[in-house]
């Protein structure tokens, strides 16, 4: 007699259904049981699944088998993955601290699963980093890196780190970026060849020409420190930052990105974004696990491709998720810069410090209703001059230090002269180098404002402060150990301590390479139940569909608040109200996550809303100006 034959699609069907009532058993299947047209009662599976259990099947030709392999081959490799995984270490977030991490770690024989939340492993806000990384300038030291640290962050960093950044910083520049990765700096005989000749500067008190008002160093040229070109950036007492024309960032994340996608311990997962970290404390089965102490043994992952989400579990797990730019309204971050770190990282219980120092970027590109666009501190540090729309110089007006001014003065000070001169912006001019020496120097800046109207070799670019880099996250200590055990931050997502109250300029990537570095060194070492991990619930998806009108008004609620009451210039009157409205709005924010169909969009809208509050109470809590924190009376 025969028997029916049923599609691939209904075959399939039944088997993911058998799969998910019997706890997603499945592999591969056996096929030594039916060949040679043997007529067999039992098709092995090695987790024991039989005909009775599948259905009985007769095939008329090798085309239906060789169909019916193919259908359970192809859903158990996508079932393997969504289901469960396991790792030794995982990495969430993909730019320089993280990769580094990865790299690390897997040099040190650990299996690495590294997540990025977009389609391209190159995100984030090192692959928009323009002016540079710390190295060593003429006439520098460890004590004058170390006091231009201190200086810059208000006094208010954590010595430790900065001396581990002094020691460890430029030896890792040379050792990773400069001699493994390859990274090409620019050199002294590029300038000379590109037309911009070798301007090596001594640590002196910057100068006031009379007669433009532009901030110079005394030139010292009969000392050849380096074949690297340095410049100067804000608060930098000496020349001393290396650099990749304007893209310095892409140039480095280019290159390490290559390194990790040919590491044969690493394995890359884009469009995966986490949705929780899982803790003891959080999501074991076992009621006793909150008697020990807190710890991390992975994440839950949601897969935007294919709407599966899955738990991936680690022994160690390292957020280096970036910024957190997207709460606010006018910011220099990248889209996918919405806090999620510091919403895992609260949600889980980790310490987090300093998130009211938040810096803003004093030199944004302004257009209305445009997207900003970072225009670097090194147009400032080769001499760029802020005027206001009248064209008169005002910086040295607030600062000695004038055009180079640490940031959070400069981004004040700019926001004072808009208001007393009721501009919408201030600008920025570096005209008077010349066209060729600036297509040189900063071919994407100027190739972006031409593209916006303004040829910055003839006239002043329009700017604007923008919210730009966390100086608070995610506390950790000089290994990037969080406060949670088998959890490690680095990067922006952190705080390490260096940049206290306000980041000195080019220190981030410097910082990034440092704890991304020592973290997947500290990681890769077995530590006491690193093995254990509980069982945990299976993960209840909704259906409700997302409603975009409400996602786009909560975004659009979450920026201005942040931007109108949490931004440059904070009252406790502001505070306040941010506070009762953020509350608010969550209470709204989780109802609508809790119902709808899983998404990218709705995981970041409640990562961002969760990010946004916990700024605005560090905020509230913390009643001293102090850096990028102005608190007006």
């Amino acid at each position: 007699m025969t028997k029916k034959i049923k599609s691939a699609a209904s075959l399939q069907k039944e088997i993911a259904g058998q799969a998910r009532n019997d706890g997603a058993k499945h592999t591969f299947l056996k096929w030594n049981d039916y060949i040679d047209g043997k007529d067999k009662s039992v098709v092995s599976l090695s987790e024991g699944y039989s005909l009775e259990q599948l259905g009985h099947y007769s095939f008329y030709s090798d085309i239906y088998e060789l169909l019916f392999y193919l259908c359970i081959l192809i859903y158990s490799k996508i079932v393997k993955r969504t289901v469960k995984m396991k790792t030794d270490i995982l990495v969430i977030g993909t730019g320089l601290a993280g990769a580094i991490a990865a790299i690390i770690a897997a040099d040190n024989n650990q299996k690495v699963t590294i997540i990025t939340k977009t389609d391209d492993v190159i995100s984030g806000s090192t692959a928009t980093a323009q002016g540079g990384i710390i190295y060593r300038g003429i006439n520098d030291s460890k004590e004058k890196l170390i006091s231009d640290i201190t200086v810059a962050g208000a006094g208010h960093c954590w010595l430790p780190a900065v001396l581990q950044l002094a020691d460890l910083g430029k030896k890792l520049v040379d050792e990773l970026l400069i001699e493994r990765f390859g990274i090409n700096f620019d050199s002294d005989e590029q300038m000379v060849n590109e037309g911009q000749g070798r301007k090596h500067y001594a640590p002196t008190k910057p100068q006031l020409n009379d007669c433009r008002g532009v901030l110079h160093m005394p030139i010292d040229n009969s000392i050849n420190h380096s074949d690297l070109h340095l410049t100067a950036e804000g608060a930098h007492s000496v020349r001393r930052i290396i650099y990749s024309k304007d893209s310095t960032g892409l140039t480095i994340q280019k290159a390490v990105i290559d390194k990790l996608q040919n590491h044969k311990n690493i394995e890359i997962l884009t469009n995966n974004i986490a949705i929780d970290l899982l803790t003891l404390s959080h999501h074991s089965k076992s009621s006793l696990d909150i008697y020990k102490e807190p710890a991390c043994f992975g994440a839950i992952i949601f897969d935007s491709k294919t709407n599966k989400t899955f738990p991936i579990f680690a022994k160690k797990t390292i957020l280096a998720t970036g910024g957190l730019g997207q709460i606010f309204l006018h910011t220099t971050n990248p889209p996918e810069a919405t806090g999620d770190g510091i919403a895992l990282a609260s949600r889980a219980g980790a310490r987090l410090i300093n998130l009211e120092y938040i810096q803003f970027h004093p030199t944004s590109f302004y257009r209305k209703n445009q997207k900003r666009f970072l225009i670097s501190e090194a147009v400032r540090g080769e001499g760029g001059i802020l005027i206001d729309k009248n064209g008169n110089e005002f910086m040295s007006r607030f600062h000695s230090q004038g055009n180079l001014a640490p940031r959070d003065v400069v981004a004040r000070s700019i926001q004072n002269v808009m208001l007393e001169t009721s501009a919408a912006c201030v600008y920025l001019d570096i005209s008077f180098k010349g066209e060729d020496w600036l297509k040189a120097r900063f071919p994407t800046i100027y190739d972006y404002c031409l593209d916006a109207g303004i040829n910055i070799a003839e006239e002043p670019i329009p700017v604007v402060p923008a919210a730009h880099y966390s100086c608070g996250g995610i506390g950790v200590d000089l290994n990037g150990r969080t406060s949670l055990r088998r959890l490690y931050a680095v990067g922006e997502i952190s705080c390490t301590g260096v940049h206290g109250a306000n980041r000195l300029a080019s220190s981030s990537l410097l910082e990034a390479l440092v704890w991304g570095y020592l973290a997947g060194k500290d990681a890769s070492i077995p530590k006491e139940d690193d093995e254990y991990f509980p069982e945990i619930n299976d993960w209840i998806s909704e259906t409700e569909p997302m409603d975009a009108a409400l996602l786009a008004q909560d975004w659009t609620s979450i920026r201005n608040t942040m931007w109108n009451y949490v931004g440059l210039i904070r009252t406790k009157q502001r505070l306040h109200r941010a506070k009762k409205m953020l509350r608010e709005l969550q209470l709204e924010i989780e109802q609508f996550y809790k119902k709808a169909k899983l998404s990218r969009e709705i995981i970041e809208l409640r990562n961002g809303i969760e990010t946004a509050i916990t700024v605005t109470n560090a905020t509230l809590e913390s009643p001293v100006s102090r850096g990028t924190h102005f608190i007006e009376s």
